[in-house]
């Protein structure tokens, strides 16, 4: 495998674990705030990122590539609103969407048929995770600010359940 895509899979590992405690934090700050469901959706949402870093991992290891797993950055963020935490995840999945991005280009460079169809899963996860990032937003500013519908949006995202990636390697 190409050395440059072999080691933008591995950092991919690391982002998608700080992505992970990303999305604890996240919870943490609505559990805090009394809101399980909105603190479900994202204890849930961290569970997803967690199993990301896996796929990457495990592609790695059929590749016979060498994994380095590096130390996992505290979260940085400060929410301050509960509207703060919905717009820093829209915010850091179009990040994650220009990693994944930045890996198929090194990829088709290379001419890496195989990582190539590996990560389209992760294109199109990457559209419904910003699909889902950018509607959590709108409901929130247009519901949110009731305390009925802030309450029914909390409900909403109490009934959450982890689905395990559908990717199969």
């Amino acid at each position: 495998m190409n050395e440059k895509v072999a080691f933008l899979l591995n950092q991919q590992i690391n982002k998608e674990f700080y992505s992970a405690y990303l999305y604890l934090d996240m919870a943490n700050y609505y559990d805090e705030q009394d809101l399980d469901g909105y603190a479900n959706y994202y204890m849930v949402q961290a569970q997803e990122e967690r199993d990301h870093a896996l796929l990457f991992l495990k592609y790695m290891q059929i590749n016979g590539l060498k994994v380095t797993l590096d130390a996992i950055d505290k979260p940085d963020k400060v929410f301050t609103s509960l509207l703060d935490p919905l717009e820093m995840a829209a915010e850091h999945e179009r990040y994650v969407t220009a990693l994944i991005n930045d890996i198929y280009h090194e990829a088709h460079q290379a001419k890496d048929y195989r990582t190539m169809k590996f990560l389209d899963w992760f294109v199109d996860e990457q559209m419904e995770e910003e699909d889902n990032a950018d509607t959590m937003i709108s409901r929130y500013k247009l519901f949110g600010q009731d305390p009925k519908g802030l309450y029914l949006l909390d409900q909403e995202y109490a009934a959450r359940v982890y689905a395990a990636p559908s990717l199969v390697l």
